[in-house]
């Protein structure tokens, strides 16, 4: 088989989750979210006649007046096709509700990193994604955004409850932060009910980020999404900095956890990683839960020190490479050559990721 190009459609040189970010050994992402209702419309959920293509269009037309060096992309929801919906909600821009409603627009800047939904939820959804622990970044990519509409837009606003939103919990800031982080040394060791019981004891939620693990109440590839509760409880600036701590002191608990495993449970540790390694390099057929498992693995034998060759960032895009949607759209918008006995779409979208991760890892060592 030819060597795969699983760039498009964007290219990882260009995709924000392609670059280093800070605390990436733990912590993969940040995305900054601001919910915002356009004044003298009823919330989406009570539109009457044309409300929804009128509120459209005046946000369509609102983006169009930006700095044109932006490059945005405007686009009806309905009038893209399944794999071109099922990418953006693998990329985490639309949701599998959002695909279905027949009023949703999204507007998506070249690069990815910003992304606006339109008549969901709320009219608007401004939504930053930045690499590693960086929440204060991606609120201002979010600012600047709503800064810009704002001058051609009236956002439903008081000075007693702040933004109006469809939700009571998103009004005040509108803002939602949403962190994705790694946890395989903590769910190793059983501490997770610990950390789970701590961040609701201070209002966050903690989900699963790719659906369930093989272990009760576990998440696959032990990647977890943790999320502000609300937006009314202080100001932008101190709900950042109150959840930026308590990510770092989860983080700093990952890392003395992986040293205290690498330390007291070596082999249990290493049998894990070396089993990833080679199911990775002989692999012919990878499916999508396996491989967003084998990469957790992969990771983690990476930041514990017993394999080099291989970047966090890099791990972190492959996460993205390998979705079925993505590699769908590979397939189909390019000329690769499988054997022979590969002949359905299944079958090619679970080779080809194997190929993608085998091509990843080709320089990764047993550095213990």
């Amino acid at each position: 088989m030819n060597k795969p190009d699983s760039r498009s459609p964007q290219t990882t040189q260009d995709a924000w989750y392609s670059y280093p970010g800070k605390e990436n050994d733990v912590v993969l992402s940040t995305r900054v979210r601001l919910a915002r209702n356009l004044a003298s419309f009823p919330f989406p959920h009570a539109f009457r006649s044309d409300d929804a293509q009128r509120v459209k269009s005046l946000v369509f037309d609102s983006f169009s007046q930006m700095d044109p060096d932006q490059k945005y992309q405007s686009l009806a929801v309905k009038n893209l096709d399944p794999l071109g919906q099922r990418i953006l909600s693998e990329r985490g821009v639309i949701s599998p509700e959002t695909a279905s409603s027949p009023m949703a627009g999204v507007i998506v800047r070249n690069d990815g990193k910003i992304a606006c939904t339109v008549n969901t939820s709320d009219h608007v959804r401004i939504s930053a994604f930045v690499t590693g622990l960086n929440a204060q970044t991606a609120y201002t990519l979010c600012k600047d955004v709503d800064d810009n509409l704002q001058n051609t837009l009236q956002f439903s606003a008081s000075k007693e409850f702040g933004f109006l939103t469809s939700s009571l919990g998103d009004c005040g800031s509108g803002m939602k932060i949403s962190v994705l982080v790694h946890l395989p040394s903590i769910s190793a060791a059983g501490f997770l009910d610990r950390i789970f019981k701590d961040l609701m004891a201070k209002a966050y939620v903690i989900s699963g980020f790719y659906g369930a693990g093989n272990d009760s109440g576990s998440s696959l590839g032990s990647y977890y999404q943790i999320s502000t509760s609300n937006s009314f409880t202080g100001s932008e600036i101190s709900q950042i900095d109150e959840l930026s701590l308590v990510i770092k002191h989860i983080a700093e608990f990952e890392r003395k956890t992986r040293k205290e495993l690498a330390d007291n449970r070596p082999t249990s540790v290493r049998d894990q990683v070396y089993r990833a390694l080679a199911l990775v390099k002989y692999s012919r057929f990878i499916g999508s839960r396996e491989g967003v498992d084998l990469i957790s693995r992969i990771k983690w034998g990476s930041d514990a020190g017993i394999l080099s060759g291989i970047e966090n960032s890099e791990l972190f895009a492959l996460l993205y490479r390998i979705q079925t949607a993505h590699l769908q759209y590979v397939i189909r918008t390019s000329e690769l050559k499988y054997e022979k006995d590969v002949v359905s779409e299944e079958k090619k979208i679970e080779r080809l990721r194997s190929l993608i991760i085998q091509e990843a890892v080709a320089k990764v060592q047993l550095t213990a």
